[in-house]
C-alpha cells in the first residue's frame, strides 16, 4: 500500500465519495479512510434524492461531472419534477432511489478509480507540523501521509444514538462513532458545536393496508439529472400518502416525557424544516394531522420509510402510534426509529475553498460544517474534493461564487454566516434564482470546472454539443422576424403597428408557445427538446434575466470593493459601538463580506462604504504628495 497520498479523504458518506471522484478526475492519488467498505455509499435517511434547492444541488455536481446524478438516474424508482406548475427557477427534481441500487453502484464507481486505494480503520489524529497538514494517524494501518486532508465524518464525530431511555456511541445504529478526531479538533483551537437529526422506523410493505392510502406515481415523462443520461426508461413505482391523526397525537403528547429531547438529554440543535414527529405535535398543535409519505426503498425491498415521522420515542410507544395512522393499523416495524447527536465545526472557520483556516491543506465537508442530506454533503465533498486536489498540486482553486451558483450560495451562508441549526438549501436562500435554475447548471458552472480539470472529455463533449444546439436555437429565433399579419396565420395575436418582430421577441409572451412560431423555423432543422425548453424559458425572462445580470454586475463590483488589513473601523462616525466591535473582529476582506456578517444594517453599509471611499481618496492624494 502507499504511504503517501496527494489527498486522503475521512468518511464513505455522500461527501466523501464525491470528495475521492472530485480528486480522482483531476488525477490525484488518494486514499479513502472508512470503518467498514461496504457502507460506502450507504443512503443511511431517507431512500430519495433532489427536491426544491436539493435538486439545483446535484445538478451543479453533475455540471462539474460529479457522479451522484448519474447513479440517481440510473437507480431511481420514481421520478417527479417538483413546482412543475410554478415558474422554472424554483422547480427541482426528485426522485426515489433502490437503496441497495445506489450503494451498490457508487461502490462500484469508487472501486473503478484506479488510483483510489480503499483503507478500513479508524481515523484517530490529524497530523498537522506548524500550519500545515502533514497526515493521518490511524487505529492499525499506522501513519498515513498526504499533501491534504478532508474530514467528511456525518453524523459520527461523537455520534449518540438516544432512543426512548436508551444511549448510547454510534454514527448511525450499528455503526461505531468517530471518537478520537475530535481531540484534534480541540487541539487546534477550533469552536464545536452539537446538532441532532432523527429517522423514523422502517415499515414491511405487505403490513400495510395500501386501500386506505392516497397512491402518487411518477411523472410521465421523467426528468433526469444528469446531462449524461439519454433517457429514462423504467417502471416507476408509486408512493402512498397518509396522515396522523388526533389519536397518533395524543399518544405522542401523553409519552413526551419518555423522548429524550424533550426529557431534556439531548442539547443539540434538530433541523427546523425536518422535525420529529414530537415536535411536530408540540409546535403545531392547532393542526389535527400531519403528512407522512410512504416510500418504498426498492424494487425487490419490501421495506417502507414513512417520511414524515421520525423520532425518538421508545419502542412501544413507536408502535402505539404507528398503528393510528389510516393504512398503518396492523404495520409490522422491520426497524425503529431513533435520533443522533454529533459533533460539528462552526464553518465560520473556514475560508471559501473549505480550507480550515490557519492550516494549508485541511478541509472539511459535509455534516461536519453544520448541513443536513445527502446534496448538501455531496456538493460540498466535490468542492473540497476538488480544492484540496488543487492545493495538493499547487494550482489555482475552484472559486464558485452566490451569482454562480447554489454551491457557492451553500459555502457562502455557512462560510460567512455560518448556522445555528442543521442548513438545508432552498430556492429563497439564493438572491439570484432565477439566473441560477436546473436548466442551466451546465451552462454556469461546467466551463469553470473544465478550467481547473475536474471536467472529463466526454461531459465536455456533451457540453459542448447541447451549448451549439441552445445558440443555434436562439440565433435562429432572433434573425427571424415577421409581421403582425404573418403572425396572424398562425393565430398568433400581437400588436397591428406593422413592425416586425423577431420569433424570439414573440416567444417572450405569456400565451405564445414554441408550438406556435416553430412553422418559421428551417424543416431541415430538428432542434432537442433541451435546448428548446432552455431557450423558452430564456425567452419568457428576457427582460428579468437583464435586470439580474444587472444586480449580479453590481453584486461583483461590492464584492471586489476590498478593505485595507489595517482599516480603523472606530473612526467611522455613527456607526454603533456593537457593529464597530463585530467589524474590529471579523476583519472583513470585502465590503460583500461585510455585509454577511450578522446584524449588519444597510444604513451601517453606507456608513461604510463611504468611510472606505474617503479613506482611499485619502490614500491616493498622500501618495500624489511630492
Amino acid at each position: 500500500m502507499f504511504r503517501r497520498f496527494d489527498v486522503i479523504v475521512i468518511g464513505g458518506g455522500h461527501a466523501g465519495c464525491e470528495a475521492v471522484a472530485a480528486a480522482h478526475r483531476l488525477g490525484c492519488r488518494v486514499a479513502l479512510i472508512t470503518h467498514r467498505l461496504e457502507t460506502i455509499g450507504i443512503m443511511s435517511c431517507n431512500p430519495a434524492i433532489g427536491g426544491l434547492g436539493k435538486g439545483h444541488l446535484v445538478r451543479e455536481i453533475d455540471a462539474l461531472d460529479g457522479i451522484m446524478g448519474r447513479l440517481a438516474d440510473a437507480s431511481g424508482i420514481q421520478f417527479r419534477l417538483l413546482n412543475r406548475r410554478k415558474g422554472p427557477a424554483v422547480q427541482g427534481p426528485r426522485a426515489q432511489i433502490d437503496r441497495a441500487a445506489y450503494r451498490v453502484a457508487m461502490q462500484s464507481a469508487i472501486l473503478s478509480m484506479p488510483n483510489v486505494t480503499l483503507i478500513s480503520d479508524d481515523a484517530c489524529e490529524i497530523l498537522v507540523k506548524g500550519t500545515r497538514f502533514q497526515g493521518i494517524r490511524t487505529g492499525s494501518s499506522g501513519d498515513i501521509e498526504g499533501a491534504s486532508l478532508i474530514v467528511t465524518t456525518g453524523t459520527f464525530l461523537n455520534g449518540v444514538v438516544y432512543r426512548g431511555n436508551e444511549s448510547y456511541e454510534a454514527g448511525r445504529d450499528g455503526d461505531a462513532a468517530t471518537k478520537r478526531l475530535r481531540d484534534s479538533f480541540n487541539q487546534f483551537g477550533l469552536e464545536t458545536g452539537r446538532l441532532k437529526t432523527g429517522t423514523p422506523a422502517r415499515l414491511s410493505s405487505r403490513s400495510i393496508d395500501w386501500s386506505k392510502v392516497t397512491m402518487q406515481a411518477g411523472d410521465e415523462r421523467p426528468v433526469s439529472f444528469s446531462d449524461l443520461t439519454s433517457s429514462i426508461h423504467c417502471d416507476q413505482v408509486s408512493c402512498g400518502i397518509t396522515g396522523t391523526t388526533e389519536k397518533t397525537h395524543d399518544i405522542i403528547r401523553t409519552n413526551l416525557e419518555k423522548s429524550p429531547m424533550y426529557g431534556g438529554v439531548i442539547d443539540g440543535v434538530g433541523p427546523r424544516y425536518c422535525p420529529s414527529v414530537e415536535d411536530k405535535v408540540v409546535r403545531f398543535s392547532d393542526r389535527s394531522s400531519h403528512q407522512v409519505f410512504l416510500e418504498p426503498e426498492g424494487r425487490s425491498d419490501d421495506t417502507i420509510y414513512p417520511n414524515g415521522i421520525s423520532t425518538s420515542l421508545p419502542f412501544e410507544v413507536q408502535d402505539a402510534f404507528i398503528r393510528t395512522i389510516p393504512g398503518l393499523e396492523t404495520a409490522r416495524v422491520k426497524a425503529y426509529g431513533y435520533a443522533i447527536e454529533y459533533d460539528f465545526v462552526d464553518p465560520r472557520q473556514l475560508s471559501n475553498t473549505l480550507n480550515v483556516s490557519g492550516i494549508d491543506g485541511l478541509f472539511l465537508a459535509g455534516q461536519i460544517n453544520g448541513t443536513t442530506g445527502y446534496e448538501e454533503a455531496a456538493a460540498q465533498g466535490l468542492y473540497a474534493g476538488v480544492n484540496a486536489a488543487c492545493f495538493s498540486r499547487g494550482v489555482e482553486s475552484l472559486q464558485i461564487d452566490r451569482a454562480d451558483g447554489y454551491i457557492g450560495v451553500m459555502v457562502d451562508d455557512l462560510t460567512r454566516r455560518g448556522t445555528r441549526e442543521p442548513y438545508r438549501m432552498f430556492t429563497s436562500r439564493a438572491e439570484f434564482r432565477l439566473s441560477l435554475r436546473v436548466d442551466n447548471a451546465d451552462t454556469r458552472l461546467t466551463p469553470k470546472g473544465r478550467d481547473v480539470g475536474c471536467v472529463s472529455d466526454q461531459r465536455w463533449t456533451v457540453f459542448q454539443r447541447n451549448a451549439r444546439e441552445v445558440v443555434s436555437l436562439r440565433e435562429n429565433l432572433e434573425d427571424i422576424t415577421i409581421t403582425p399579419n404573418e403572425a396572424e396565420t398562425q393565430a398568433i395575436q400581437i400588436n397591428r403597428d406593422g413592425r416586425r418582430r423577431s420569433l424570439f421577441s414573440i416567444l417572450s409572451y405569456p400565451d405564445i408557445s414554441f408550438d406556435d412560431i416553430a412553422a418559421w423555423l428551417p424543416k431541415d432543422r430538428e432542434f432537442a427538446t433541451q435546448a428548446i425548453e432552455r431557450v423558452t424559458t430564456d425567452a419568457k425572462y428576457a427582460v428579468y434575466l437583464e435586470r439580474q445580470m444587472e444586480q449580479v454586475e453590481s453584486y461583483r463590483s461590492s464584492r471586489n470593493a476590498k478593505i485595507p488589513e489595517d482599516f480603523e473601523y472606530t473612526n467611522i462616525p455613527g456607526l454603533s459601538q456593537e457593529l464597530t466591535e463585530k467589524f474590529c473582529h471579523h476583519r472583513p476582506e470585502t465590503l460583500y463580506h461585510a455585509e454577511m456578517i450578522d446584524g449588519v444594517t444597510p444604513s451601517a453599509l453606507v456608513l461604510l462604504s463611504a468611510h472606505l471611499s474617503r479613506h482611499k481618496r485619502d490614500q491616493a492624494s498622500e501618495n500624489s504628495q511630492p
